[in-house]
């Protein structure tokens, strides 16, 4: 019995003993962990595939940043140089369709998004330009601005007879400069040409007569203003002392001769000018003719009517220059004249002929009277209608 008291007291000594209880309460909690933990193997496993992710996400991400890179940077591209228009009805979107299309760039939507960012998307204005596969797409927003180095230089001919609206027209679908831009400083800039200074400003068709026909080298584009002026220039060139002398002479200033010279190059099948300009000089200088101080030329009913072909309807409306409704030459040009219409308003033949009718031969027959002219439009077929 004795064995078993001091067992009992050593048990309660023990249970009794917090240092002991604690030391065998970590025992256990350790044996516990140590039961739990993974085993190294796997542990390794999962470092290298989490490694192995990273460094093929990394590359992954490396080699597409070098191929978006080698587009921005123009490092990807075969040599290659082409011509770009932009006309004023293109956007933006169809500028950068374009650039696709033309091996410029292989990713339209970066090169948009690069445009945005930087600001650039806006410069890019109409004209022709010679770009190439070197430009990067800094490089390429810039080649297609007002300012560009890359502009290329084109010749624009500008035929006889045009308006300064049919001129300008022509200006825009050839990538010189937009009409409205046109158009504003033809109105309003005040040109240091002496023939122009008496010329209100305000209106575009003030220029009319004086936008010279020749071929002309213009950049695409061009400064709508510098555009205008080398027209001018032109005509100030031509317009030299031995014609300013033939201008006073005649008795008319020079826009009233710019004026006849329109009429004539509209109403004129290019070989009977002079003959032409006798009748209307001929009309103006006799108001107690048939004519009685009508013009009545058809041409003049086209320039007020948009450049259609003229109805009786068109007689009546209510314009200066409608030379049916009002006696004497209309306030100004119809159209820009060449020098050969010009030199027939300042050198008319000497005849007494007051009418002229096309003939169903493609010619223009002169009368002295009206009842001439009457049997001559009942002989021709093409007046039977």
């Amino acid at each position: 019995m004795p064995q078993q008291r001091d067992y009992r007291s050593r048990e309660r000594a023990r249970q009794q003993n917090p240092s002991t209880r604690q030391e065998r309460e970590g025992r256990r909690s350790r044996e516990s962990r140590r039961g739990r933990r993974p085993s190294t193997g796997r542990t390794v496993s999962f470092v290298m595939l989490y490694v192995a992710g990273v460094i093929g996400a990394s590359i992954l991400l490396a080699c597409v940043g070098w191929i978006l890179a080698g587009d921005v940077l123009a490092l990807n591209k075969d040599p290659k140089t082409v011509t770009v228009t932009v006309s004023s009805q293109d956007s933006f979107n169809d500028v950068v369709d374009r650039l696709e299309e033309e091996g410029l760039i292989e990713y339209k939507w970066l090169f948009k998004l690069f445009a945005s960012i930087t600001g650039n998307k806006d410069r890019v204005t109409m004209g022709t330009y010679t770009l190439n596969t070197d430009m990067d797409y800094r490089a390429l927003l810039f080649g297609m601005s007002v300012n560009s180095s890359t502009k290329a230089e084109i010749d624009v001919t500008i035929p006889e007879g045009m308006t300064v609206a049919q001129i300008f027209a022509l200006l825009e679908q050839q990538g010189v400069a937009g009409v409205e831009e046109l158009n504003e400083q033809a109105a309003n800039h005040d040109y240091a040409f002496d023939f122009l200074q008496d010329i209100p400003l305000g209106d575009p068709s003030r220029l009319e007569g004086f936008l010279y026909p020749d071929t002309y080298k213009f950049y695409t584009p061009h400064s709508p203003l510098y555009a205008i002026n080398k027209m001018l220039v032109r005509f100030d060139e031509l317009y030299d002392d031995e014609m300013r002398e033939r201008v006073a002479n005649s008795g008319y200033t020079l826009r009233e001769i710019l004026t006849i010279a329109s009429l004539i190059e509209r109403e004129t099948d290019g070989t009977d000018q002079r003959h032409i300009a006798s009748v209307i000089y001929n009309r103006l200088e006799n108001p107690g003719a048939e004519t009685v101080g009508y013009l009545q030329i058809d041409a003049t009913l086209a320039y007020i009517n948009g450049g259609n072909v003229p109805t009786e309807a068109d007689k009546d409306i209510d314009s200066p220059y409608n030379t049916y409704l009002y006696k004497g030459l209309p306030p100004g040009p119809i159209a820009n004249p060449g020098m050969e219409a010009i030199n027939a308003a300042l050198d008319p033949e000497d005849t007494n002929d007051f009418f002229y009718a096309l003939g169903d031969d493609g010619v223009h027959h002169f009368f002295r009277t009206y009842s001439e002219l009457q049997s001559f439009l009942a002989s021709q077929q093409r007046y039977q209608n």
